[in-house]
């Protein structure tokens, strides 16, 4: 057993934590000319358009610090956001990051938060060049700011959706959920019984779903690669039923998804089939997962065609706004899709 006493945040103070925690930052960007150090950073931007995005997360609301690890946090932390960068259709570059920290925490619980920020900054290939810290007295708070670049001709909205249009996904779906359901499942066993240890074993890719998702960096290369500009575009962060319906509020369009062009992973079915959830709900309306979920012009198809990479699938397609959104079932009923994803304001 290990007698390490954790160094309180108070003993380093405001000014000597953020030296602690950003001493270390390595600059990799050229558009970076400033970073962490002074009132402001400083961005050459190079001419591209500028894409912003901001994720609040909360202790309690969006983690459990029961069964998630610090590390793992600040990763996911950074994904959430670089993300919606690519969901735009255009590449991070920098990152800022703003805490609230409550007394539970220590230095050494901030560093290993930190750690997984750095390890996604590596990964991403962008700069931490600025942020906050505060005391906190209702748990952990993050918020991660985003900036990305962009070809004015390569940006992708939500709006531009057509009709005719293929309706893609960039991966398998319902995973991040199902992981979230074991993981509370196996805390309730814990907490009323202390002795019972969490059985997780077979469910190595669904935890990783939910604790330390992969934004999809490598969708917009390939796409870029194919010469193919989506023409619309969003993340899927709270179910697919809920991001189509988005891309077809702002497209002014209908849809129809397909039941069996829906991309569930085995396990993820194994266990909502273990769990009594369907695995098509978790799908729909489960979150978290992180895909891309894209429009591109029929006439785009064909440059797909035996191509391998980015894992794409086509789950439907774009309709006239009046014939409204609809799943399109392996029984041939269309059912009225509902924005049933993850909502933090509802009770």
């Amino acid at each position: 057993m290990s007698n390490k006493q954790n160094t309180q945040i108070g003993q380093l103070g405001e000014f000597g934590l953020i030296q602690h925690l950003t001493n270390n930052i390595k600059i990799k960007q050229e558009s970076t000319k400033k970073g962490v150090g002074d009132d402001a950073a400083v961005l050459d931007l190079q001419g591209k358009q500028t894409v912003v995005t901001t994720d609040l997360l909360l202790e309690g609301i969006h983690f459990d610090l029961t069964y998630t690890p610090l590390k793992h946090l600040g990763y996911k932390a950074v994904v959430v956001n670089v993300s919606d960068v690519y969901a735009m259709n255009a590449i991070p570059t920098q990152i800022t990051v703003s805490l609230g920290v409550s007394s539970k925490m220590s230095v050494e619980g901030l560093d290993e938060f930190y750690e997984g920020v750095y390890a996604a900054c590596d990964y991403y290939n962008v700069d931490l060049v600025g942020g906050d810290t505060s005391s906190s007295l209702t748990g952990l708070t993050i918020s991660v700011t985003a900036i990305g670049l962009g070809d004015a001709d390569k940006i992708v909205y939500r709006s531009g959706a057509k009709k005719n249009d293929l309706i893609c996904v960039s991966g398998d779906l319902g995973g991040a959920y199902m992981g979230l359901q074991l993981l509370e499942r196996e805390k309730k066993v814990y907490a009323n019984n202390p002795e019972v240890q969490p059985d997780l074993s077979g469910y190595d890719y669904i935890l990783q779903r939910q604790l330390k998702p992969e934004a999809r960096k490598d969708v917009s290369q390939f796409l870029s690669e194919l010469d193919v500009v989506p023409t619309s575009m969003i993340d899927i962060s709270d179910g697919l039923s809920s991001e189509i319906k988005h891309i077809c509020e702002q497209s002014k369009t209908g849809c129809r998804l397909y039941e069996n062009k829906i991309p569930v992973d085995p396990t993820t079915s194994m266990l909502a089939e273990e769990m009594g959830i369907n695995p098509l709900v978790a799908a729909l309306n489960g979150g978290e997962d992180y895909e891309l979920l894209f429009t591109i012009s029929q006439d785009d198809y064909e440059k797909f065609a035996g191509k391998e990479g980015a894992n794409i699938y086509i789950v439907g397609h774009i309709t006239d706004e009046s014939k409204g959104c609809y799943l399109v079932t392996n029984a041939d009923q269309e059912v009225e899709l509902q924005a049933q994803g993850w909502n933090p304001l509802k009770k």
